[in-house]
């Protein structure tokens, strides 16, 4: 068996991990002002998007709520329609700038159900090609992205904007 390397991830793994805070890490990327450095990709009234920083395929964002709240009963009415309006603005974006096949689009609601940060609702869309689950991630556990991230959130951003 060959043994793939990606050292890249070590400076994850062994990163100090921030004690847990009171704000998500989406409310801490909401009320910063970089936004291309945190690859938001677009801000509307009561909603973002990010691109997912460690994806499961290219492409894969989240459109994440300002407001905080671990579930879709404690948006407003006006708040929860931002929300799906965004993402299908999102899906589109991405279909035009990416050209996939299909998309998996998706809410993890409490960590037993696979949600990363449990406290902050926020909806994932993932591209998806015919074929792109192959042995890389069945069997060695990697992604294999074919685009870095800033190209891809300059890409959607310019989309976004149409």
């Amino acid at each position: 068996m060959e043994s793939l390397h990606a050292p890249w991830r070590m400076q994850y793994i062994l990163a100090p991990k921030p004690p847990p805070a009171e704000d998500s890490l989406f409310t801490r990327l909401a009320q910063s002002s970089d936004d291309e450095q945190n690859f938001i990709i677009a801000r509307d009234r009561t909603c973002f998007a990010v691109l997912n920083i460690y994806p499961y395929n290219g492409g894969h964002l989240m459109v994440v709520p300002y407001k905080q709240v671990p579930d879709l009963g404690g948006l407003t009415e006006e708040e929860l329609t931002d929300l799906m309006k965004l993402t299908r603005r999102c899906q589109q974006a991405l279909a035009q700038v990416m050209k996939p096949d299909g998309f998996n689009i998706g809410i993890n609601l409490g960590k037993v159900a696979g949600a990363g940060i449990a406290e902050h609702l926020h909806i994932h869309v993932v591209p998806r090609w015919s074929g792109d689950t192959n042995f890389m991630p069945v069997l060695a556990n990697t992604s294999v992205l074919p685009e870095a991230l800033a190209d891809t959130a300059a890409k959607l951003r310019a989309a976004l904007v149409q």
